[in-house]
């Protein structure tokens, strides 16, 4: 696409040299040629202009690399994930979610978002957006993606099964926003005990930042105090206090977000509640 602008460019910068040639005039009381562009060429040059650095944009933040995939019976995600996610993990974002290497980042990169495009022109198609629900690591791949995702690469029926075949395709990727409907839901692990012990994951997290640490408030202490990360997106506390609880999280490494909706007291494993609140944020 770029070498296409790039050739616009040029024949626009062909079409003005061709303009001045043909209409440089001068007269004995001037000496400063003039220079006539039709409309079209000008149209043409300021939408060059105007259109050929936001391309240029668009394209710098793809990250080369390899993606592979792995089987499920229903061709979703693993249940089993590092993450910690279980059955959510399996059917975030339709199914479509990759186990990752280095963009685990020890977990915090878990329910990130990314959007990936393959390599090969006549089989694949304009990609696909895939969530982190597991750590995985292949020869050279940063995402070894469930087959729904990885079918998701293919522009059509017949190239997915092309690529299929193939098992690994060179891949771009970049980090985009992911946008859930609902707001931050917290999850309470199954294998937490009221009262004693609470361990939580955070659920449909939006934007384009890792939630780096989770605090809860102790009302004696009148003070935050952080909750350990166990494991992918798991985060626990041993002997929380009595009552409601309430939590806040860091986005990225900078502003503190707390939850608009404490925790019931009489909370159990594996229920899930609403922060009320949500990440509002652009990509790159």
């Amino acid at each position: 696409m770029i070498r296409v602008f790039a050739k616009a460019l040029s024949e626009v910068m062909n079409w003005s040299s061709m303009a001045l040639s043909k209409s440089q005039t001068f007269s004995w009381w001037s000496t400063k040629p003039r220079m006539e562009l039709s409309l079209n060429h000008q149209l043409g040059l300021v939408c060059v202009i105007l259109l050929f650095p936001a391309l240029c944009s668009c394209n710098e933040y793809f990250t080369n690399s390899r993606a592979s995939y792995y089987n499920t019976p229903d061709g979703l995600g693993n249940p089993r994930g590092a993450c910690g996610f279980e059955e959510y993990g399996r059917t975030i974002n339709n199914g479509s979610v990759a186990a990752v290497s280095g963009l685990w980042r020890n977990g915090a990169g878990c329910g990130t978002c990314y959007w990936v495009r393959c390599k090969i022109p006549q089989y694949c198609g304009k990609g696909v957006q895939v969530v982190a629900t597991d750590s995985g690591a292949g020869d050279g791949t940063d995402f070894i993606m469930s087959k729904r995702g990885f079918s998701g690469l293919a522009r059509n029926v017949a190239a997915s099964k092309e690529l299929f075949k193939r098992g690994v395709v060179d891949i771009a990727f970049t980090r985009v926003p992911c946008n859930y409907p609902s707001n931050i839901k917290l999850r309470v692990h199954k294998s937490s005990k009221n009262p004693g012990y609470l361990a939580v994951l955070l659920l449909n997290v939006n934007g384009v930042r890792d939630i780096t640490a989770v605090e809860m408030w102790q009302r004696g202490q009148k003070r935050w105090e952080p909750l350990r990360r166990v494991y992918g997106a798991v985060f626990d506390y041993a002997n929380p206090p009595s009552g409601a609880i309430l939590l806040r999280f860091q986005v990225g490494y900078g502003y503190w977000l707390p939850s608009n909706n404490p925790i019931p007291a009489n909370w159990k494993p594996g229920a899930t509640y609403d922060t009320k609140v949500q990440i509002y944020e652009k990509g790159n």
